[in-house]
């Protein structure tokens, strides 16, 4: 937490009704005067928009949460993910170093062509298989070539207790059909929205506290998933396993190829977080364990 003897700081926060948003709306209210704005609020799509915005509110901290995150339809939609992921993401990052402000933006494992075996840290070369991928990267290169303070948070398999994701997904599909056909030879962690909310509050806190060239010492990507890795399929089964749902589907494992979908899936999404541990101290839950949480919480 922030002495409150020191001035409170402006936290500018976008997407603010999306999965990662929601939470982030409850987790920064300790660090300073939150402005959360929604699509309505502020649309990336508006670079025009977003700057007025940021030279209105003057931030110290600006957290952008919102993103285009449809990623199949981004393979006949190109210029809309370019344009929220890419575009907006220079646009805030020149503004913050404008203000000398701190950006904070989350970035995506399908930066990464899946092929490495093992986790993959920060500085391993990314290789984009679809649009949203390339748009993501896009958007991360822009903002380290500006100069700005920032802090990258790459996370993957995101989900929550509300909005359109797998855990959701299943539960719908769950309740309608006896058996769901998932894909099982795609690895990754799946990641409580909730975990980057805290994650990212964590290392905010420390960082307010410190002094302002610790923001730019401390600049650069970091890795926040949730630890462990499974399968979607390993996913789903965790699903019902916690469910309060009284049905329970069988759940059939299949490969990615038995499900083409029109943009490519990298089928290895594990990140290392090893470096937000050793920079920060940061450790996060296991991917079951923060689903168990989530689901019980929830009540899903």
């Amino acid at each position: 937490m922030i002495d409150s003897a020191l001035p409170q700081p402006t936290i500018l926060l976008t997407g603010v009704n999306g999965q990662i948003g929601f939470e982030l709306a409850r987790s920064l209210r300790g660090l300073g005067r939150v402005v959360a704005l929604d699509r309505a609020g502020l649309d990336l799509s508006d670079t025009n928009r977003i700057r007025r915005v940021v030279q209105d509110v003057r931030p110290s901290l600006i957290v952008n949460a919102a993103a285009y995150t449809a990623v199949d339809a981004a393979e006949t939609d190109a210029a809309s993910a370019m344009r929220v992921n890419a575009d907006a993401p220079e646009v805030l990052s020149q503004e913050a170093k404008r203000l000398g402000a701190l950006l904070v933006h989350y970035s995506t494992d399908y930066v990464f062509d899946g092929a490495k075996p093992g986790a993959y840290v920060e500085g391993d070369p990314p290789n984009p298989l679809n649009v949203y991928g390339v748009s993501k990267l896009a958007g991360d290169q822009a903002i380290a070539a500006s100069g700005c303070a920032h802090l990258i948070f790459r996370t993957s398999w995101i989900y929550g207790a509300r909005g359109t994701n797998f855990l959701q997904t299943m539960l719908r599909l769950g309740a309608e059909r006896d058996e769901l056909s998932v894909v099982n030879d795609q690895t990754g962690a799946p990641t409580w929205s909730r975990t980057v909310a805290s994650g990212t509050a964590k290392v905010l806190s420390q960082l307010l506290c410190g002094e302002r060239d610790d923001w730019i010492r401390s600049s650069g990507i970091y890795h926040l998933t949730a630890g462990g890795a499974t399968s979607w399929a390993g996913f789903a089964e965790a699903i019902f396993r916690n469910s309060c749902q009284t049905a329970r589907p069988v759940i059939k494992s299949i490969t990615t190829s038995a499900y083409p979908t029109p943009a490519v899936r990298p089928l290895n999404s594990q990140l290392s977080n090893d470096k937000l541990a050793m920079t920060f101290g940061i450790k996060a839950p296991a991917w079951d364990e923060a689903l168990r949480q989530c689901m019980r919480e929830s009540r899903l």
